[in-house]
């Protein structure tokens, strides 16, 4: 096709794609899956359960199909989940939230982070990222024309140096991205260095936008501070979250942004014209899955840790080293003592002659060197899925150890 118009003579089939495009590839953890299903490889790469979701969630869903509950709700989300998303976290962090004037309801928690980024970032912007990282995240400020800063998190405790951070924030900075339970880490952000990501934030008038999809997969008494629950910090903290790990509804798409009023309009403005709405009688289900007891949270972090501490025992037995993780339900591992390659020869390696898929981890890195001697694997599986992955890990050639 060509467009023609004063100096302007434009051959479109010449062009492969946008300048913005071109600074990210494509997801490698998705990547890793259609991998999988090719090999026939046990899936341990992208992150979704291999097991039912609570049955009286789903049945929520039926009935709202039905009741048909089918046709396009309020575009920043249906009342009765809104409604329970400021009632539950007002109920468990003591941070009032209003349902009308904060709460917008997106298509997964994906959407709400681009709709986020979109909605509070100009170009030129700079926004804080540590790294590892979600590999979200880097496009996401990408696509919103800011530039990332990344600040590293050190093993084996993925802590991040003070001095570091702050170097990273300057007048231009507009947003950091804190992802708590961490994907890929398992880090759990304490309240202290909490703490001192708000005063940074405070000094520069910056924005925490975080990432909070994993706050009830925890372990060994760890607990989950969520940034808008810091002194300070809860008129400059756009939190998101969403349905899909707490619940095992990883396809449903249904996530959240809880934003300071002032910040609100502008994301569900974003909101309305990238999606429109996520599923109307999903979000129903959503209500009902938001109601759920505390003994319904308790059972879902210990059957994660009986599957994390399985997980530890089958990767150490066969010669990984592993970093444990205090939440989400993600384990890093050290691979460059195989002598099989780096990261992504590794992976490539697991998944076509061992018939196991793991994400390299260079792809949670902007400087791809951190994670040349690391992969991810995914446990948010049932036992005996982890179990037939050990067997089949157990064909890895395991160093030999000297003394």
């Amino acid at each position: 096709m060509q467009l023609q118009g004063n100096q302007y003579n434009l051959d479109m089939s010449t062009r492969n794609g946008s300048q913005k495009a071109s600074q990210f590839t494509e997801s490698v953890i998705r990547e890793m899956t259609r991998l999988a299903e090719r090999c026939g490889a046990i899936n341990l790469s992208q992150g979704f359960p291999d097991f039912a979701a609570p049955e009286v969630v789903k049945a929520a869903a039926r009935d709202a199909i039905s009741d048909d509950i089918n046709q396009y709700s309020v575009t920043w989300g249906a009342a009765p989940l809104r409604q329970a998303v400021a009632r539950e976290f007002s109920r468990l962090y003591r941070v009032e939230v209003d349902a009308d004037a904060q709460v917008t309801v997106c298509c997964g928690s994906t959407e709400a982070m681009i709709s986020t980024m979109l909605a509070v970032i100009d170009p030129g912007d700079e926004v804080v990222v540590f790294e590892p990282f979600y590999e979200n995240y880097g496009p996401d400020a990408i696509l919103s024309g800011a530039l990332p800063r990344y600040v590293t998190l050190h093993e084996p405790d993925w802590t991040f140096d003070p001095d570091a951070l702050a170097a990273a924030f300057s007048e231009r900075t507009r947003a950091i991205i804190i992802n708590s339970p961490n994907n890929p880490t398992g880090k759990v952000f304490t309240p202290d260095e909490l703490r001192v990501i708000a005063g940074l934030c405070q000094r520069w008038d910056v924005l925490a936008i975080t990432d909070e999809i994993y706050e009830h997969i925890l372990y060994d008494g760890c607990r989950h501070v969520p940034m808008a629950s810091i002194e300070g910090m809860a008129d400059r903290t756009v939190t998101i979250n969403s349905l899909s790990k707490t619940y095992s509804v990883t396809g449903w798409r249904v996530g959240w942004s809880i934003a300071p009023p002032r910040l609100a309009g502008a994301i569900r403005k974003v909101h309305d014209f990238l999606t429109v709405g996520a599923a109307a009688p999903l979000q129903e289900a959503g209500a009902t899955a938001l109601a759920l007891p505390d003994s319904y949270y308790a059972d879902l972090a210990a059957g994660y840790q009986r599957r994390r501490d399985m997980l530890l025992g089958l990767l150490e037995s066969r010669g990984f080293e592993c970093y444990t993780p205090d939440g989400a339900y993600y384990v890093m591992a050290e691979i460059g003592h195989f002598g099989l390659g780096d990261d992504v020869e590794f992976a490539r390696y697991l998944v076509s002659e061992i018939g196991v898929a793991v994400v390299p981890g260079s792809s949670f890195y902007h400087e791809s060197k951190l994670g040349r001697t690391k992969v991810r694997f995914a446990f948010c599986k049932c036992e005996e899925t982890l179990q037939s992955a050990g067997k089949r890990l157990a064909s890895i050639r395991v160093p030999a150890t000297s003394g």
